[in-house]
């Protein structure tokens, strides 16, 4: 039985993470500070060390023990208050990398799979992002990705650390069985955003900008459903352990929704009326962003099978729905 570390395993795609290695028969352990990370989204099966990247003593300690490999998502992930406070990016995301490879190098495992963003690739240039496009990220936590898919090049070549960086688009709703059920804490994506206004928590989802040059006029994104992504992440493991090679490949649907797409079928989904209040555009943001996936169809023999709209929505609302309901009063 192969061994498997998951590095912020606790959190919102670690756990999705975690569960499909669980059902593919590994042994898994996750680590989590729980900074982020829920005590909810952890699996019995699994083995639980609470641990931070920032402790080198306790990363060589965790490493006596054999891993065949680690997926490695622990990270903070906000790009605007990336750009207010990048010493906080620095510190935890890069010296949670560096930290992390020192400890792979004194250790006997050598393959990690790495969480990484299309954040690398800045403004497009052309549609749809492939992986030659010009790496050129416009925030801080963009340059953090891109830093340590350089240091893992780096470490693979002077320690034989094998990697796969794969570089999300943009990852939404839940195990369609529900059985990862805690919520992200003070969300910033869309998705969550808009299931906080259907739910109460908020009073209406910000649009930002509804004149791009996009059929409804609000922006597009590629959505990727959470467990599509971890599924890439087995096949990733996979394919460096039996290529012996490293890669890096975009995860995406190669399509786009727009801001309207993505409210309308939470509506739906929700039959709540989900106010939306129309604002500024923010500074650098794109009318479009998608992917293009084939290299990751290709070599990892992997294509979405959760990731529309509605799947994406529908799996999202009922663990909304679920926690609404849990804070109800009784009478």
């Amino acid at each position: 039985m192969k061994s498997i570390l998951v590095i912020g395993g606790a959190g919102y795609i670690g756990s999705h993470v975690a569960l499909t290695f669980l059902e593919a028969g590994y042994e898994v352990t996750v680590l989590d500070n729980l900074s982020s990370g829920r005590q909810i989204n952890l699996f019995k099966e699994a083995r639980f060390i609470h641990a931070d990247l920032q402790n080198r003593h306790a990363l060589a300690d965790v490493f006596k023990d054999p891993y065949d490999g680690v997926i490695h998502l622990a990270a903070l992930k906000a790009a605007g208050e990336s750009m207010i406070v990048p010493e906080k990016y620095a510190s935890q995301n890069l010296n949670g990398a560096v930290n992390l490879l020192e400890a792979l190098s004194n250790s006997q495992t050598r393959i990690v799979i790495f969480s990484s963003s299309a954040a690398v690739y800045g403004l497009p240039q052309y549609l749809p992002l492939d992986e030659q496009h010009p790496l050129n990220p416009i925030n801080f936590y963009g340059y953090t990705k891109l830093e340590i898919e350089r240091l893992l090049d780096w470490f693979y070549r002077l320690k034989g650390i094998h990697y796969a960086s794969l570089r999300y688009f943009n990852a939404a709703g839940y195990d369609t069985k529900s059985r990862v059920q805690g919520l992200e804490q003070n969300p910033a994506n869309l998705i969550p955003v808009v299931m906080e206004v259907a739910t109460g928590k908020r009073d209406a989802v910000e649009i930002y900008g509804n004149d791009y040059s996009t059929p409804d006029g609000t922006g597009i994104r590629d959505y990727i459903h959470v467990s599509d992504l971890a599924q890439a992440h087995l096949k990733a493991f996979q394919y460096v352990l039996a290529q012996g090679e490293s890669l890096t490949v975009n995860l995406g649907t190669g399509t786009g929704c727009s801001v309207t797409e993505v409210v309308e079928a939470a509506r739906k989904a929700s039959g709540k009326k989900i106010k939306a209040n129309i604002v500024d555009r923010r500074p650098g943001d794109p009318a479009e962003l998608y992917a293009k996936s084939e290299m990751a169809f290709k070599l990892l023999d992997w294509k979405p099978v959760f990731s529309s709209l509605d799947v994406i929505v529908s799996s999202t609302w009922k663990i909304y729905e679920l926690h609404s309901q849990k804070q109800k009063p009784t009478i």
